[in-house]
């Protein structure tokens, strides 16, 4: 399963700043309806993520209804994306996508 977005990095601050790229409301129900299919436990749902030509491979996070894609400082900055840039990926469900 795959789904493209474009959406704004946000960063949700802890001990130290994550950022992430949220997922569309209706994709992330979408995901939330297949979850059991992709967990591969803990409700630990695994994506292979495309961004600015970089492929990676993490876990999406849910919140408030949807679901949010960490993105690694030196990922983050190897693709040149600051807070509040517009993000264009691909995301595909599992491991392996």
């Amino acid at each position: 399963m795959e789904f493209k977005l474009s959406n704004p990095l946000i960063e949700w601050r802890g001990p130290a700043p994550f950022y992430f790229v949220a997922i569309d409301e209706a994709d992330s129900k979408i995901i939330k309806s297949v979850a059991k299919e992709y967990s591969y436990g803990w409700g630990v749902i695994y994506v292979t993520v495309t961004a600015a030509k970089m492929t990676w491979t993490t876990a999406v996070i849910p919140k408030d209804g949807r679901y949010l894609i960490p993105m690694k400082d030196a990922m983050r900055k190897a693709i040149g994306i600051e807070l509040g840039d517009v993000v264009k990926m691909k995301v595909k469900l599992g491991k392996n996508g």
